[in-house]
C-alpha cells in the first residue's frame, strides 16, 4: 500500500484518498513573471511522477496546478519592460507551456489562472470577514485574523508565540497581529485592479490558492504540494484561511519537494544563481534533466553540479544500450516482469522512494544483458518491461539508437557516418593501422565506436563531460 510523508503530521501514512475514483490533487504552480528555472523543474517533474504513479496504481486522478499571473513581481517586471501586465503573463504563460512539454511533462488536467477567479477570491474573503476571521485595516487592506485560527503553525511546526517574537520589529500598525496577513490589496495608482465590496484592489497571493483549489476540488483535497519554500508561510496561511471559512479540514496529505541547491543555497532568482529551463535544455537532453531531478528523493535536495548532469546521461545511456538491438519488441510477460514489478512497486509505495525505484531499473537492464544473446525474446520481454516502468519517470521514450546517437551540438550524424563506411572499408581491406586512425579521429569528435560480431560495428555519442 501507498505510504506517503504527510508534513503536516511529520510521518508516514497509508494513503487513503476520500474517492478512489477521483483523487483530488492540487499543487501550487508557478509565478509567471519570468522564464522558469530549475527550482522550478523539480517541482514539475516530481509531481508529474506522483500523478503518473497513482494513475499506474489505478486512481482516477484529478491533477490541478495553477498559474499566478497578478502578484507583485508580475507588476514590477511588467513596469521595467514597459507592457502591460497582463501581455507579459500571457507571454510567460505561453514560453512556460513551451518548457513544459521540453520537459515531457503531461499538463495538469485544470491549470487555472488567478485572475479567472477573482470572484472566488472576493466570496471567500467576504465568508471570513462574516465570520470574524478578517478585518479591514486603516489602509483598506483586508487582512486574516490569525488570532482566530488556534491551529496556525501545525503544518510547518511553528508555535505562535515564537512566530510573534520574530515579528516585533517593523510592526505593520494597520494590523491587529504582526502575524495578521493580507487577504485583499487595496488599489495603488497605476496597478491593476478590481471592484469589490471593500473598494478596488487585488487580492493577496495566498488567498489565491485556497480559492482555486476549494472551486475546483471538493474539499478535502486529497494531496496538495509544492516546494518547500512554500510550506511557510504560504500553506500555512491556505491551511487557516480555508479551514476558517469552511470549518472542513483542507488537505488530507501535503508533500512537499526539496530544492535543488547551487553549493550550499538554494537556486533562486534572488540569490543570481539559476539557469533557466531554457539554458539548461541547449546544454542537456530533456530525459538527462528528468533522471537527475529524479535520482535523490523528493524530499531531499537535489546538487546541480556538472558531474550530477554526466552521471544521470550515463545512467540513461546504461538503459539504453540495453535495449538496443533487442527483437522487435513484444509485451510483457507477466510471469517474467512480476519480480521486477513488484519490487519497483514496493519502492515507489514508500513515499514514491525514486532511488530505490532506479536500482530495481539498474538491475532489470543488467539481467536483459545478460540473458540477450542466449535468449533475445526473454530479453525483448524484459525490455518492454523497462520501458514500462521507466514510463514513471517519464524516461525511455525514444528509439535507442535516435538517443545514443543524438546531440544538439558537435559533429553531424552524416560527417560520422562517412568515417564509418571509410573505415569499415579500411577493415575490410586489411588496412588496420588506417581503420585505428579513423576511430581515433572519431573518438577525438566525441564518438564511441563499438565493433559488434564480424565485421559490424556501431556508435554513439560520448556523454557530455562533467565541466
Amino acid at each position: 500500500m501507498l505510504q506517503i510523508f504527510n508534513t503536516r503530521t511529520r510521518r508516514m501514512e497509508p494513503f487513503e484518498p476520500t474517492d478512489p475514483k477521483a483523487v483530488r490533487v492540487y499543487v501550487c504552480g508557478v509565478t509567471v513573471y519570468d522564464d522558469c528555472h530549475l527550482g522550478h523543474a523539480r517541482m514539475l517533474v516530481v509531481f508529474d511522477l506522483v500523478v503518473r504513479y497513482l494513475r499506474r496504481l489505478g486512481y482516477g486522478v484529478r491533477y490541478v496546478r495553477n498559474l499566478t499571473d497578478i502578484d507583485d513581481k508580475i507588476i514590477r517586471r511588467a513596469a521595467e519592460l514597459g507592457e502591460p501586465f497582463d501581455h507579459l503573463a500571457r507571454r510567460m504563460i505561453d514560453r512556460f507551456h513551451e518548457d513544459q512539454e521540453a520537459l515531457g511533462i503531461a499538463p495538469p488536467d485544470v491549470e487555472p489562472c488567478a485572475t479567472a477567479h477573482i470572484e472566488a477570491m472576493i466570496s471567500l474573503i467576504d465568508r471570513l470577514c462574516t465570520r470574524g476571521a478578517a478585518y479591514q485595516g486603516a489602509n483598506r487592506d483586508i487582512y486574516f485574523r490569525v488570532a482566530r485560527f488556534p491551529a496556525y503553525g501545525t503544518l510547518s511546526g511553528r508555535r505562535l508565540e515564537e512566530l510573534r517574537v520574530g515579528s516585533r520589529i517593523g510592526i505593520d500598525e494597520t494590523k491587529e497581529d504582526p502575524l495578521d496577513f493580507v487577504l485583499w490589496k487595496a488599489a495603488k495608482p497605476g496597478e491593476p485592479a478590481w471592484p469589490s465590496p471593500w473598494g478596488s484592489g487585488r487580492p493577496g497571493w495566498h488567498i489565491e490558492c485556497s480559492a482555486m483549489s476549494m472551486a475546483l476540488l471538493e474539499l478535502p483535497i486529497d494531496i496538495h504540494g509544492g516546494g518547500q519554500d512554500l510550506e511557510f508561510p504560504h500553506h500555512e496561511n491556505e491551511v487557516a484561511q480555508s479551514e476558517a471559512a469552511t470549518g472542513r479540514p483542507f488537505v488530507r496529505y501535503w508533500i512537499h519537494n526539496g530544492f535543488v541547491q547551487v553549493g550550499e543555497d538554494k537556486m533562486a532568482k534572488s540569490q543570481g544563481n539559476f539557469m533557466t529551463i531554457r539554458e539548461a535544455l541547449e546544454r542537456y537532453d530533456p530525459e538527462t534533466l528528468r533522471l537527475w531531478l529524479l535520482a535523490s528523493h523528493y524530499r531531499s535536495p537535489v546538487a546541480f553540479t556538472g558531474e550530477n548532469l554526466a552521471r544521470a546521461r550515463s545512467s540513461l545511456e546504461r538503459f539504453y544500450l540495453a535495449l538496443r538491438g533487442l527483437p522487435e519488441p513484444v509485451g510483457v510477460d507477466p510471469a517474467v516482469f512480476a519480480p521486477w514489478e513488484s519490487r519497483f512497486a514496493a519502492a515507489m509505495d514508500d513515499d514514491f522512494n525514486t532511488p530505490d525505484a532506479l536500482a530495481v531499473l539498474f538491475d532489470l537492464a543488467r539481467e536483459i544483458n545478460r540473458v540477450r544473446a542466449e535468449d533475445p525474446m526473454r530479453a525483448s520481454r524484459l525490455g518492454a518491461g523497462l520501458r514500462e516502468l521507466a514510463r514513471v519517470f517519464g524516461l525511455l521514450g525514444s528509439d535507442a539508437e535516435v538517443f545514443l546517437r543524438g546531440n544538439r551540438h558537435g559533429v553531424s550524424d552524416e560527417w560520422v557516418e562517412d568515417q564509418m563506411r571509410e573505415r569499415q572499408r579500411s577493415r575490410e581491406a586489411g588496412r588496420y593501422a588506417e581503420a585505428d586512425r579513423i576511430r581515433q579521429t572519431l573518438l577525438d569528435a566525441g564518438i564511441l565506436v563499438e565493433d559488434g560480431p564480424g565485421q559490424q560495428a556501431r556508435w554513439r555519442r560520448r556523454p557530455p563531460s562533467a565541466s
